[in-house]
């Protein structure tokens, strides 16, 4: 057990809005939450999952909906404190932590402020080791988990219990109960024990986070290029690096979709890259080749800052270098594939790990 306070999330919000791959809302908004409820509460206590007991009830917060809407509609931390203690009636247990449902910028810090506001710890760990759009897509459903019973809960004070068959159903249902209530709302969702988080989790999911922050933020002081150390550490690479000359981007279906084009610079140059997202980013690809797809990380990061930009933060003229990670293991599966590869979201891809299209690339 460890405490997070200011410095720390300032460290969080910059890694997982990197692991956040363009989703998983705006690091801005997800800090000040965060900045707001230490402030106002003290510091988190960290908890390592080997830490927790298996008895002990742990539920997941998040924000669900459009990234382009949360910006506009900026949440007070009342919704997330409403779903979850309605939850807790539901279950009528005591919950006795809260943690990540994924990796970004609101979504990795969202718990941090629930964790400060109720006086819980929360826990060191993911069920994505990333972002991804749709509900089912974590590494608790890979594992049997039950999606529900879930809690969404919006600024005007609606909350609505959803209990469904399986995930796809309660993405389906929550997705459209989302829109319905304002494009994004807050919820509580994937109760579980103990046993269950340690068993269908991905670990260290903030520290992790918080490494990245630093490595970023030490590179600079050091005069060492940000963007090689962030690489080597999570064992990346270099996709492609140029200036955004398009962007097509619209919120439909409750999700941010579009294409951004970049126009190749340096090593690139004469060659033009199409990243394609669906509040995630999901595939980069040239006129000739795929460069990463799903579920492996697609991560965009601004040339001269290091620091990672969101699928609503792309704008025309932007220099982008983006890069690509390895996914977990666990998504490398079959089971994983089928749930979040390429081929679920409509591309006639089978996945091929992005290690081997890089090693590809240089042939």
């Amino acid at each position: 057990m460890r405490l997070i306070g200011k410095e720390e999330v300032e460290n969080i919000a910059i890694g997982a809005a990197l692991l956040g791959t363009g989703g998983g809302g705006d690091p801005f908004v997800g800090k000040m939450m965060a900045f707001q409820a230490i402030e106002e509460q003290g510091p988190v206590e960290l908890l390592d999952i080997t830490e927790i007991n298996d008895e002990d009830v742990i539920v997941p917060s998040a924000m669900m909906g459009a990234p382009t809407v949360l910006v506009e509609k900026i949440p007070s931390g009342d919704e997330a404190l409403e779903a979850f203690h309605s939850l807790e009636d539901v279950l009528n247990k005591k919950i006795k932590a809260t943690m990540p449902i994924e990796a970004g910028g609101v979504n990795s810090l969202l718990p941090v402020a629930l964790a400060a506001s109720t006086g819980l710890p929360i826990v060191d760990g993911d069920g994505m080791g990333r972002a991804f759009p749709e509900l089912q897509m974590v590494t608790f459903y890979l594992n049997g988990v039950s999606t529900t019973p879930m809690v969404l809960a919006d600024e005007k004070g609606n909350s609505a219990v959803l209990n469904m068959v399986n995930g796809e159903w309660a993405e389906k249902i929550a997705r459209a109960a989302t829109m319905e209530m304002g494009g994004s709302v807050m919820n509580a969702i994937y109760p579980m024990n103990g046993r269950q988080v340690k068993d269908a989790s991905i670990y260290r999911t903030l520290t992790l986070e918080e490494n990245i922050g630093r490595t970023i933020k030490e590179a600079k002081a050091n005069q060492k290029n940000p963007i090689e150390e962030v690489l080597q550490l999570l064992g990346g690479f270099t996709l492609f690096s140029g200036k955004v000359i398009d962007i097509e981007r619209q919120t439909d279906g409750g999700f941010v979709r579009g294409t951004a084009t970049i126009e190749g610079l340096d090593q690139h140059k004469g060659d033009n890259g199409y990243l394609e997202f669906q509040n995630e980013n999901l595939i980069v690809k040239t006129d000739h080749d795929v460069l990463c797809m799903t579920p492996d990380l697609i991560c965009v990061l601004d040339t001269e800052t290091a620091l990672p930009m969101t699928t609503e933060g792309l704008r025309y003229g932007a220099r982008v270098t983006v890069i690509g990670i390895p996914a977990d293991e666990k998504w490398r599966t079959e089971k994983g594939v089928e749930v979040a590869g390429p081929r679920y979201f409509g591309y006639d891809y089978d996945f091929t790990p992005v290690e081997t299209l890089h090693e590809r690339q240089g042939e």
